[in-house]
């Protein structure tokens, strides 16, 4: 390792360490307080929760039985604070109480009794002292917004010693999250606290001076996170779009209660709407990139059946750093981009220059995606360069993420830069070429990727590169690279040649991959982003001798 790595690394463990002190800092002032304060008297109003919600969850959960994460937790009567959880994935979604929503759907009576009971349980158990996975500042930001939504359940027909312990328990974690929300960890998180804490401020009594904090605070976060052109700062698109489901709620309870809008949460909402058409496919799912794992038709729909913004998805985020080609029926989304920041890179991926495509309906090639439920070993996995339809140098990632327990899985060298030229061609084709350095440190050589849509729509033309920088046109001494294409499960291949493999939807549609460089050979695969769970499935690679092929060409073609 060189001195300059152990330098960065240095300074990454240090600021790890000044973040978590100032965290215990700021704890240990609030104990030493004790959360002193007052408690509300009532609620002012319930903002509306967006998320889709299901009767069947609701029905499993008065019956006992917690269906969250993957898992189905058997309470027998108990409260499930009661029982060992299954995962830790299961624990922060039990805990967030975002399970709420599906007791909507219920027999109000039984849906009050089974909620009361559930949440006085919690406030035995974990709502008198801090600390824990129950506690941490966005589980506790989501449990708030939770409570807030749907607390007509919960307080329905309570006595009034109940009443007040939950609303005495929600202006505690309140002022618990106010003093916490600074060491919040960067992205997704601290804007969770951010909504969380306006919400209550209007939700709940509370001066306007406070409202007013409240507003600057989310204000500052929104232009921080949500990029000029719409895209979360995480590169996330799924981010952008669970964020846009905590901020229109957000919206319609400030226009209700007729008080100020912060001034950057329209203009945020506003932004985010073209960004998600941007990932979108034709078909309804959003792009598997950097994290991003399946988004459910209805759950997608649910936030944009308010979008106003209209038009057609724009041709790039250049703030985001991501490239689409969209050419009738045929898209291909690229991506172009390196994380923003080391804070913001905890679930971000080696899969610089990774692409998907998908024609109609059909998603054919997809990136592996993040798992949702699955165990930490799977979801390190899923963000490897392997994981994703790009090449991939000597069997390493374009990325280093680290390993330590401390610091987290965090990036921590490799891919620096891209550099990026998009053309679109006087016959109405579209284009764009594409540079990284994530193999250059190691191995001395750039990544070079070039995509065409043609004009009809029904070809696509790639171009796969290796070379030094020092020598474009030199001999590669050794390597060997692979490109993949991640196959999603519905599509079926058929091998044609050595050369050509035909990729197959259930509707018929079908489309060819064609190399006459290289063989195009088909092997195992797993798709981590599948709704059912991680899933087998099937990828096409191109091998790259480099001493003997540096570049390749390939087609795929729509067949009639």
């Amino acid at each position: 390792m060189q001195l300059s790595d152990r330098q960065r690394l240095l300074y990454l463990y240090m600021r790890e360490g000044w973040r978590r002190f100032s965290r215990r800092l700021a704890l240990g002032r609030i104990s030493a307080m004790r959360f002193s304060g007052g408690t509300p008297d009532r609620l002012i109003v319930a903002p509306t929760d967006l998320h889709p919600a299901d009767l069947f969850a609701g029905e499993e959960i008065v019956g006992g039985r917690f269906p969250l994460a993957g898992r189905i937790l058997e309470c027998e009567g108990e409260s499930p604070f009661a029982l060992e959880l299954p995962s830790e994935e299961f624990a922060v979604r039990l805990h967030s109480f975002g399970w709420l929503r599906h007791m909507r759907l219920v027999d109000p009576e039984k849906a009050a009794l089974t909620a009361r009971f559930i949440v006085d349980d919690w406030l035995q158990s974990h709502g008198r002292y801090i600390g824990g996975l129950a506690w941490r500042p966005d589980v506790a930001a989501q449990r708030i917004i939770a409570w807030l939504s749907h607390s007509p359940v919960v307080l329905k027909d309570a006595d009034y010693p109940f009443y007040r312990r939950f609303l005495k328990s929600l202006a505690f974690q309140v002022r618990y999250l106010r003093h916490v929300a600074d060491t919040t960890r960067d992205g997704e998180p601290r804007l969770r606290v951010r909504i969380a804490l306006a919400m209550a401020s209007i939700a709940m009594p509370a001066s306007p001076s406070r409202m007013r904090k409240a507003a600057r605070h989310l204000d500052e976060e929104l232009d921080r996170q949500i990029l000029p052109d719409g895209g979360h700062c995480s590169r996330n698109p799924r981010a952008a779009l669970d964020v846009l489901l905590d901020l229109l709620p957000l919206r319609q309870t400030y226009v209700n209660l007729g008080h100020d809008m912060p001034a950057q949460l329209i203009p945020s909402i506003d932004r985010i709407y073209p960004a998600l058409r941007f990932f979108r496919h034709q078909g309804g799912e959003l792009a598997l990139f950097n994290g991003a794992t399946y988004t459910l038709a209805h759950e997608l729909m649910s936030a944009l059946r308010y979008d106003e913004t209209g038009g057609a998805p724009f041709k790039a985020l250049p703030s985001s750093n991501y490239d689409r080609l969209a050419v009738k029926e045929t898209v291909v989304l690229m991506d172009t981009g390196v994380p923003r920041s080391v804070d913001l890179s905890a679930t971000a991926a080696a899969g610089a220059l990774s692409l998907e495509m998908s024609s109609g309906k059909n998603r054919f090639i997809v990136n592996s995606g993040r798992p949702r439920f699955a165990g930490e070993a799977l979801r390190q996995l899923s963000r490897t360069t392997a994981a994703h339809s790009v090449a991939t140098l000597n069997d390493t990632s374009s990325a280093r993420i680290s390993t330590s327990r401390f610091i987290g899985p965090i990036v921590v060298g490799g891919i620096s830069k891209v550099d990026v030229s998009r053309a679109e061609r006087q016959s109405g084709a579209d284009s764009v070429t594409a540079t990284h350095d994530g193999y250059l440190k190691r191995f001395g050589l750039l990544y070079e990727r070039d995509i065409l849509v043609a004009a009809t729509g029904s070809e696509i033309r790639g171009r796969e590169r290796f070379y030094k920088p020092s020598d474009p046109d030199g001999a590669i001494e050794k390597g060997t690279a692979v490109v993949r294409f991640h196959i999603h499960p519905t599509i079926q291949l058929y091998r044609v040649s050595a050369n050509e493999t035909r990729l197959i939807a259930v509707d018929g549609e079908a489309w060819a991959l064609t190399c006459v460089d290289v063989p195009v050979e088909e092997e195992e695969d797993v798709f981590f982003a599948d709704p059912s769970g991680v899933r087998a499935s099937r990828q096409l690679t191109l091998t790259m001798p480099l001493a003997r092929v540096a570049e390749i060409q390939w087609s795929l073609a729509r067949q009639r």
